[in-house]
């Protein structure tokens, strides 16, 4: 008995452990949708390509399985390209499936085709930022291709695929024969003698320091190396929660929007064991030494598992490839033969819990402020109060995004999503779906502003339609406040960053009834005390609920430093 290629096709899917596939509908991918229909796979359909993006991404990284995105030919895997990138930029593996036009009629301007100056290739669209775009030119290499697409975006550092189908291809009869994933792959680890290296060089050191990205899942192993020889950890934005807020050893954020503590310890640390990150701008004030990294005298041991990285932004004086939480774990061993009964620097534990208390209590003394619209560190005193601990927030990017990570104290069993590489407005609504879907018991928070909720309206019929108790919650100051802030600060006023009617006042759409009209909860929060009673009930009735809280426009602290900020005062890098 015959069968398609999207019939096989989605049994293969479904012997990858793939339940859900998130996507949009079209003329060139109806044939796969009627295989999955067929399935046990779940379609998770919504309203825009981007929104369904986004929902892949955050499901992988609740689940650390690949996502899967499903997209039509031309404008809707063109839609689809920025929720598909934020997941490439921040090592989130996803696999996006898009239909094309028929594989005979090539260059003649078939229906929707992307064609006009160039060669029909709309892959060509996806290669800058994926790991890997395949074009399925017959039936038989589908199966193969399919195969690669999911190795490739879960094997070493973690990203995005893209698999490009014609329409034809999932209606031709499928070929014979099986390609299952790798039944186990062993990941690169560190070699002893380099283990060793770094040993040496951290229980040398005077003033060492850990710091760590996003590419660190396992924390076992850090936590006991940390405390062993007492060294502080700083983390990238990506990379709050690796070790709880509350650890003595745990010193926050670097950059521009880190602490002033942090960035002057890691101006002068003599040794730094840089794990799993790319040493991006944000996290190292533009790349001057003056503010947060010195590169030399301090001296870099880098360990990454994309040999790309390694010294990309500053000189490395030892540098592994290697698994991050396989190599910590090989370093831990041989710090203990070397030296099995630790460093004691009861000093400096006690210097950083001073500092860290201080600021987590200057931050909830501003957070009791009565002030309406309130103040946004009242809004997450309020959030962190009434939600319960394992709670997850998924955030946009201005204040729900930096003032979470810089004054936010997470719990040790709760979770921060962030859009990192991209800082993409419009990923934390979308996002929280993702990741409700995947932890259905798990209280999900999508912390984001006004614009962000305004970028990604199809989330709320998608939360309703899937039974997803999200809470969106909208800080809302009625414009894109981080850059209306930005722009005031350097050129007097603001203009085109601020939502306004057409008398030139301030202007916002009722979240709350958007919300309610979709089918959600909605509630508006009109004094100061209306916001936690609004999250209790939001919290207690576990359905999808908008809480519109108004909020004052003020700017997120920046202790470190950012290259922008002198491009607007006429100061230019030769």
């Amino acid at each position: 008995m015959t069968r398609t290629a999207a019939d096989a096709l989605v049994d293969q899917l479904a012997s990858y452990g793939v339940t859900h596939i998130f996507g949009t509908c079209g003329h060139t991918n109806i044939a796969l949708l009627d295989a999955i229909g067929r399935s046990d796979i779940d379609f998770v359909i919504a309203r825009h390509e981007q929104t369904a993006a986004h929902a892949a991404d955050g499901y992988a990284r609740a689940t650390g399985k690949p996502g899967v995105v499903l997209m039509h030919v031309g404008p809707g895997m063109m839609n689809a390209v920025t929720g598909v990138a934020t997941a490439a930029l921040d090592s989130v593996p996803l696999v996006a499936i898009s239909g094309d036009i028929p594989s005979y009629l090539y260059g003649r301007h078939p229906h929707q085709e992307v064609n006009l100056h160039a060669d029909a290739d709309q892959t060509a669209i996806y290669r800058p930022f994926v790991k890997r775009a395949w074009h399925v030119q017959r039936a038989g290499d589908l199966p193969r291709f399919t195969e690669r697409a999911f190795w490739t975006a879960t094997s070493g550092r973690s990203g995005a695929v893209l698999l490009n189908v014609p329409m034809d291809i999932f209606n031709r009869d499928a070929p014979g024969g099986e390609y299952p994933l790798p039944i186990s792959a062993a990941k690169p680890d560190l070699p002893e003698p380099d283990a060793k290296r770094i040993a040496t060089a951290l229980v040398e050191a005077e003033r060492p320091l850990i710091y760590v990205g996003g590419g660190l899942r396992d924390n076992a192993a850090l936590k006991e190396l940390a405390e062993h020889l007492d060294i502080p950890v700083a983390h990238s934005l990506m990379a709050k929660g690796t070790l709880p807020d509350d650890h003595p050893l745990v010193m926050g954020m670097t950059g521009f929007w880190g602490l002033t503590e942090t960035n002057e310890y890691a101006r002068n640390a003599d040794v730094v064991l840089a794990i799993a990150t790319r040493f991006a701008e944000t996290d190292s004030s533009s790349w001057d030494p003056e503010y947060t990294w010195r590169f030399p005298p301090s001296r870099l041991i880098q360990i990454d598992i994309d040999p790309a990285e390694i010294g990309r932004n500053y000189p490395v004086e030892i540098g592994a490839v290697a698994d991050a939480a396989l190599a910590v774990g090989r370093v831990l061993t041989a710090v203990r033969q070397m030296k099995p009964d630790g460093t004691g620097r009861a000093q400096l534990r006690a210097s950083l819990k001073a500092a860290r208390a201080e600021l987590f209590a200057a931050s909830a003394e501003r957070g009791r402020s009565d002030q309406f619209p309130l103040r946004p560190e009242r809004i997450l005193a309020d959030v962190r109060a009434c939600l319960p601990s394992d709670a997850v927030l998924v955030t946009d990017v201005g204040w729900n995004k930096n003032g979470v990570a810089q004054c936010y104290p997470l719990p040790a069993d709760g979770r921060f999503i962030t859009p990192g590489g991209a800082s993409t407005m419009g990923f934390g609504p979308a996002a929280a779906l993702g990741v409700q879907l995947a932890q259905p018991e798990r209280v999900v928070v999508a912390l984001i502003g006004d614009g962000g909720m305004s970028a990604q309206l199809p989330a709320l019929p998608m939360a309703v339609e899937q039974g997803l108790p999200v809470i969106f919650l909208v800080m809302n100051n009625r414009a894109h406040g981080t850059i209306s802030d930005l722009q005031s600060s350097f050129f007097g006023r603001s203009y085109g960053c601020d939502f306004l009617d057409p008398d030139g006042n301030p202007y916002s759409p009722d979240f709350a009834a958007l919300g309610r009209a979709c089918g959600a909860d909605g509630y508006t929060v009109a004094e100061p005390g209306d916001l936690t009673v609004a999250l209790k009930s939001a919290v207690q009735r576990r359905r999808p609920a908008v809480i519109d809280v108004p909020m004052v426009n003020e700017p997120v602290p920046t202790p470190g430093h950012w290259n922008i900020k002198d491009i607007y005062q006429g100061k230019f890098d030769r």
